[in-house]
């Protein structure tokens, strides 16, 4: 089996684990913002792909989707769940921006290795820094609908 499958089914062991993090008061928040972030990606995934951005060569479901189901529908929305339940919402500005800058660069820092390192992505006319401004960007978009639809100021 190739590395790369074995690094997919790493990421679905892992990304499933997450769900141990989130509590048990909090779940309906996780729940919310796991399907707002799937709604989030599964356009703008369409998008980067229809428009020659991304590839990706190894993924899971090849011949109905040619977006990396892995990241944009599980794996990406569960990590977004985490970060919408641990927001540090009564703390300083700084620290919540800290909180994006943090979860964007993890993130972002395993892309690039797994880019350089594999066929599970690759780059056309994409940089790292494009990632890591979109993954801010959904992560702060996400925050926004969580706060909204929950109707509180701090969630």
């Amino acid at each position: 089996m190739r590395i790369e499958w074995w690094i997919l089914i790493s990421v679905y062991i892992v990304t499933a684990g997450l769900i141990f993090f989130i509590p048990k008061n909090k779940i309906r928040l996780a729940v919310v913002a796991f399907l707002f972030k799937q709604m989030i990606t599964f356009i703008i995934g369409l998008l980067v792909f229809e428009w020659g951005l991304l590839e990706y060569p190894v993924r899971l479901f090849a011949s109905v989707n040619r977006t990396s189901f892995t990241f944009e529908y599980f794996s990406f929305p569960m990590v977004c769940a985490v970060f919408n339940v641990w927001f540090p919402a009564l703390r300083t500005t700084l620290i919540q921006w800290g909180y994006y800058v943090s979860f964007s660069s993890v993130l972002v820092i395993m892309e690039v290795i797994i880019e350089k390192y594999t066929e599970l992505i690759n780059y056309i006319h994409w940089e790292w820094y494009i990632s890591w401004m979109s993954i801010c960007l959904a992560f702060f978009i996400s925050r926004l609908f969580c706060v909204w639809f929950f109707g509180k100021g701090r969630v």
